[in-house]
């Protein structure tokens, strides 16, 4: 009995075991969405998602330096404009036979009973000198020359001071003349204005160079992902619906680097202000002073350069969705 049984013959083969085919990569959108979780069309550790928040950080860097510029000329302008203003100055050159002592008592006398005057100061010799520095340096001995005297006269009210009877009554000083700096005001004003409107144009070009890489941005990431959209387009997704998700996506790196180069162009004024109390020269801290002030931007400075974070970012949300929706038009 056990010889009936017999084994099975040696040659037959063991069945063979069948290895599954490798499935096929799915795009990322798809295995997101058998996950049960959202992806973003532009991950934030891409390539591109860092790429366009350093873009934009560098923008708005540049956007928030140029507009704090401009708060700080025009305030500047302002206090220029004040301060001229409320002073004239009356000037007294030297005349043959004339006591130039006398003279300048007299021209006092004469512009402290004007009307809307406050007070008026002869300026000593040395005074004279010292204005006389920066153009023709310190140490220069003048006494071989006769020098104007001036009479430094402030005003109480600029409106009211009766200017025209005080340029009568110095007709009585010989050599005596009255500067309103009205011209000088006037110079300043335009210069001002001419640095503003220059940096109100460099900001709008920045604007614009901001909406161009986003649209090269945009249009980039789309046709990297083009895959993606695709099966967006697949499974029933609207183009409004894909462009929400770049608008989405766009408008918070668009926050976050406009944040990074708001307080980035802050902290450069601060900075700015500080170099130039330590490092730049008397006279030419004084020259910057004259432009810019103390570079304290104040806090009208401050919100200006605050509002330029949303601004920013949502011309980064807007831009993207009109890209996306174009692209998708394009394409489909």
């Amino acid at each position: 009995m056990a010889k009936a049984v017999k084994s099975a013959p040696a040659s037959r083969k063991s069945p063979v075991k069948r290895v599954p085919p490798k499935p096929k990569a799915q795009p990322a959108i798809v295995r997101a969405l058998g996950r049960g979780r959202p992806t973003s069309i532009v991950p934030e550790g891409s390539v591109a998602g860092r790429t366009l928040l350093l873009l934009i950080a560098i923008m708005t860097f540049l956007s928030a330096v140029t507009l704090g510029g401009v708060v700080l000329v025009q305030k500047s302008a302002i206090g220029w404009s004040a301060e001229v203003g409320r002073e004239v100055t009356i000037q007294i050159r030297p005349v043959e036979g004339e006591v130039m002592e006398s003279n300048l008592r007299t021209a006092v006398a004469l512009a402290e009973a004007t009307p809307g005057v406050a007070s008026a100061r002869a300026l000593t010799e040395a005074e004279n000198l010292k204005l006389l520095e920066p153009w023709l340096g310190a140490g220069l001995d003048l006494s071989a020359i006769e020098v104007p005297r001036l009479v430094v006269v402030e005003l109480s009210d600029p409106e009211d001071a009766d200017i025209a009877k005080l340029t009568e009554d110095l007709k009585a000083v010989k050599g005596a003349s009255l500067d309103t700096h009205a011209a000088w005001r006037q110079q300043l004003n335009t210069m001002a204005g001419t640095i503003v409107v220059s940096g109100l144009l460099v900001l709008m070009l920045i604007v614009v160079a901001t909406v161009l890489a986003i649209i090269f941005a945009t249009r980039g990431t789309m046709a990297s992902n083009r895959e993606i959209v695709d099966v967006l387009h697949f499974i029933g997704a609207s183009n409004a619906f894909i462009a929400g998700e770049f608008q989405g996506r766009f408008l918070s790196i668009g926050l976050r680097g406009g944040v990074i180069g708001g307080v980035a162009a802050i902290v450069f004024f601060f900075l700015v202000a500080m170099a130039v109390g330590n490092v730049a020269p008397d006279v030419a801290g004084t020259q910057i002073g004259y432009f810019f002030g103390t570079f304290a931007l104040g806090i009208d400075g401050i919100i200006g350069i605050a509002a330029v974070v949303p601004v920013i970012a949502a011309l980064t949300a807007i831009t993207s969705r009109m890209t996306v929706r174009r692209f998708l038009t394009e394409i489909s």
